[in-house]
């Protein structure tokens, strides 16, 4: 059981936002480049659709959200879907934490936001990590 368990990252669906690409773009660098086979992205439309696979692998998974504003809507959809949120993100509060990092574009992110994905990915994989070292005694 062990081998199959995953982090789950729910990012935001903001559309049209820097932020949002931002969430987007740092949970595809995790769960495609950084963990893979460790991580699976699940798309907040599954949730507030209520999409029963998505619920299952909540009760089943620890998550990760990435909020790209101040609605939360990652991280209240995962906790009205069963699961239980690990960690939250707020690319407001991490761009606080980076802000030679400016994000601006949207489909296509300037260079400060590429590298504000970077930082935000990184901080991710380390909670990733210790997620699975736990053995997922937190979900």
């Amino acid at each position: 059981m062990t081998d199959s368990k995953k982090v789950l990252i729910v990012p935001c669906s903001g559309i049209g936002k820097s932020y949002g690409t931002v969430s987007r773009e740092a949970a595809y660098q995790v769960a495609e480049d950084d963990r893979p086979g460790q991580t699976r992205i699940v798309p907040l439309a599954l949730l507030v659709m209520g999409d029963e696979e998505s619920r299952r692998l909540l009760a089943e998974n620890p998550a990760i959200t990435i909020d790209g504003c101040k609605l939360a809507c990652a991280t209240k959809m995962v906790a009205e879907s069963g699961g239980e949120v690990a960690k939250d993100y707020a690319v407001l509060e991490v761009f606080r934490r980076y802000r030679d990092f400016k994000p601006s574009g949207i489909a296509e992110l300037n260079e400060g936001g590429k590298k504000l994905v970077d930082a935000l990915a990184k901080e991710i994989d380390e909670v990733v990590d210790d997620l699975l070292r736990e053995g997922g005694e937190n979900a």
